[in-house]
């Protein structure tokens, strides 16, 4: 059975640049994603980060970002840089829907002619969302890799700049703002990346190596992780030196890419720390989880990283949501078939035996048994104290942090809310408040 973590050999820098001799073509350096980070700066606003409690882990949200994915970012800095150049050739580019989204709103944003080539059995969300934005829309194939034949066929016969999803330097840094736009605001342990194509993981290496070797010392770099789906890893197998294999269908079909790019593969070989291949059944009850216990709409490459995350040990973790446009029909199908298993509940938190609690309000403190002054709101002296009742679990976590389950520290409003779902035991009625 294949291991479903590939782990890799990162080595030190070296002397060749970021993407290796491997290559000959043009190159992507740490300076191409300030640049662009500079560029984006007047047209997308910043994503926010959102902290998943119940998945203990930092959610980069850039399935809110304009066309609800991370690839504007990659295509609007690609038609900026070449408008810089004086490269006004019309853009023609094969995507499984988010990259011709992102780069159809980019057009339309700076006048550019785009024709983007779709597979036929692209979600028809992303079909919608191109055309919404006047680019022209041509359906070949079945994956991703046919209807980017197609593309080169079109670009070559036409002169049209041929604009990859994920192996162009342009789109490689500006997929690497994403990590400079984390790392200003939180700083993690490890971070979790999808990879497809391998552009969104690229540009982040690309980013946290630069940010964080100019960071003040002892400010240590997160590991970065990658995230891929079993069937559908063909970065992973590029990385160990196997055969690929053809895609499988899978719920994920924004990274269902048969032949990562050159220029991403040799960058990952020298700046990714780690890579996991999840369970098609995983990345389904991350998606419903994170739509009914987060309230997050995400599709299914958008919650990839997340569910990666379930496998990887780490005090701050940080899994970028790369994209929402999921079809309203998979997304009902889900919500109806996957039963989610129950989160845990919250444990008690320890206090330690040197600090001090807060005493109760008299009104919700438990009397203590035998005590006439304590026994409050006209009851007698003999009636027995209240005692609230305990919930198995909530006993064994107190016991277990070795703190006395007595009355009043359990009724206590302090320690009813540091943790727990269970509210403070009432104090108790007196005889004449009981029904007769």
């Amino acid at each position: 059975m294949e291991s479903d973590v590939a782990r890799l050999s990162v080595p030190g820098p070296s002397d060749h640049g970021p993407a290796g001799d491997a290559l000959s073509g043009p190159k992507v350096q740490a300076a191409d994603v300030f640049a662009a980070q500079a560029r984006l700066r007047p047209y997308l606003s910043a994503t926010p980060l959102h902290h998943a409690e119940r998945f203990g882990c930092w959610l980069k949200l850039e399935n809110l970002q304009r066309t609800g994915s991370y690839k504007v970012r990659g295509a609007l800095n690609a038609l900026l840089a070449a408008r810089e150049r004086g490269d006004e050739r019309p853009v023609v580019a094969a995507s499984a829907g988010n990259h011709a989204q992102g780069l159809a709103w980019a057009a339309w944003r700076l006048g550019v002619p785009v024709i983007t080539v779709m597979p036929c059995n692209a979600p028809q969300t992303k079909v919608a969302g191109v055309a919404h934005w006047g680019a022209t829309v041509r359906q070949h194939g079945d994956t991703y890799d046919a209807a980017k034949a197609f593309a080169v066929d079109l670009a070559a016969r036409n002169g049209w700049r041929l604009l990859s999803a994920f192996d162009d330097p342009d789109v490689i840094a500006g997929q690497g703002t994403v990590g400079l736009e984390i790392v200003e605001t939180l700083l993690p342990d490890v971070l979790l990346v999808p990879i497809g194509g391998g552009g969104l993981a690229a540009g982040v290496c690309l980013a946290l190596h630069a940010a964080c070797a100019s960071a003040p010392r002892g400010r240590r770099r997160p590991r970065i992780v990658g995230a891929q789906v079993e069937g559908v890893d063909a970065m992973a197998r590029r990385l160990r030196g196997e055969t690929p294999i053809a895609p499988v269908t899978t719920l994920a079909d924004g990274v269902r890419v048969a032949t990562p790019g050159d220029l991403t593969s040799a960058l990952l070989a020298d700046l990714l720390d780690d890579l996991v291949v999840v369970r098609e059944a995983e990345l389904r009850e991350t998606l419903v989880r994170l739509a009914l216990e987060e309230h997050i709409i995400a599709e299914g490459a958008g919650a990839l990283a997340l569910a990666a995350g379930r496998r990887v040990a780490a005090r701050r973790k940080c899994a970028v949501v790369s994209g929402g446009n999921v079809d309203a029909g998979v997304l009902a199908r889900l919500l109806t078939d996957v039963r989610p298993r129950a989160p845990r509940k919250p444990r008690r938190r320890a206090v330690s035996a040197g600090t001090a609690t807060a005493p109760a309000p008299a009104g919700d403190r438990a009397p203590a048994s035998g005590d006439p002054a304590s026994a409050g709101h006209g009851a007698t002296a003999n009636v027995p104290a209240a005692v609230p009742e305990q919930r198995p679990h909530v006993a064994r976590h107190v016991h277990a942090a070795g703190i006395a389950a007595t009355a009043p520290s359990l009724a206590s409003p302090l320690s009813a809310g540091c943790g727990s779902n269970t509210a403070p035991a009432a104090a108790p009625r007196s005889e004449e408040e009981v029904p007769a």
